[in-house]
């Protein structure tokens, strides 16, 4: 019926369907699916399960299989979560290493709490506005809190072959303070006295993404609280200077990785 693109690794998709058949064959992303309405004649036939209907959700980790019959008429608002961005999240919003923690696969659960985030905060804005691109990526990113604090699991045992606890701390810390500054792979691996090759390798296993990735992520997440703050809104500061600051080569540099991120350039996002 409907989708857009969020940003960097999030998509949504409102879609219907009736008396058909449905299959995932091992996608590679995560699905977070919320009936909106019918749903009752739902049979998930790999595990003999129903019990669809409005506000169940069902929750499909990246790699799994599943096989549905669709009895009579449904419509669905599926959120699509790319496994980088979660585990980006978990680090940079829970500070939780992303190598413990695994989604839960759920079939027709019962979670009022998301359910009105989804119908409430998701569903009823305009997914193609510039005007609510931001209420959506942040109703998004709620989402995403939610899926990690309510239903990934944490692994009991030791987190190995990544960065060491402190070490970790350490490359986290100094990538904050010096997003301003023109950060290489040489510098953050010296810091962790490691070879780059290394240091890459044991840096995606302990973040959840590779280093270029997450020092953008960051940079983009301070160009966000800068373009929030009052004094930005009254347009105080130009975009090159929060360009800079931030990091960026160049004005150019920061509204395209900016609107990869979010969909909206800086200052559509400042308004």
């Amino acid at each position: 019926m409907r989708s857009a693109e969020i940003g960097r690794g999030l998509s949504l998709a409102e879609w219907q369907n009736r008396d058909n058949r449905a299959r995932y064959d091992r996608p590679d992303h995560h699905t977070l699916s919320l009936y909106l309405e019918g749903g009752e004649g739902v049979v998930r036939e790999d595990g003999a399960v129903s019990g669809g209907g409005p506000d169940k959700l069902c929750l499909l980790p990246a790699g799994h299989e599943s096989r549905w019959l669709i009895g009579g008429r449904l419509r669905m608002l599926h959120l699509y979560v790319a496994p980088e961005t979660l585990a980006y999240q978990a680090v940079s919003a829970l500070d939780v290493d992303p190598r413990a923690v695994s989604l839960r696969e759920l079939t027709f659960a019962e979670d009022p709490t998301t359910a009105m985030l989804m119908r409430g905060a998701v569903l009823p804005l305009d997914w193609q506005s510039g005007a609510d691109r931001m209420a959506l990526g942040s109703a998004c990113h709620l989402l995403l809190h939610a899926l990690l604090r309510r239903h990934a699991g944490r692994g009991a045992r030791a987190v190995t072959g990544g960065l060491a606890p402190a070490v970790r701390r350490r490359i986290a810390e100094l990538i904050e303070v010096r997003l301003a500054e023109g950060l290489s792979l040489e510098v953050l691996a010296d810091e962790a006295g490691l070879s780059t090759f290394h240091f890459a390798k044991m840096f995606k296993a302990s973040f959840g993404v590779p280093p270029h990735r997450y020092v953008t992520e960051r940079r983009i997440a301070k160009a966000k609280d800068l373009l929030s703050k009052a004094l930005l809104a009254e347009g105080r500061t130009s975009l090159a200077e929060i360009a800079l600051t931030c990091g960026f080569a160049s004005q150019s540099h920061f509204t395209r990785r900016f609107a990869q991120a979010t969909g909206l350039t800086p200052a559509a996002w400042r308004g």
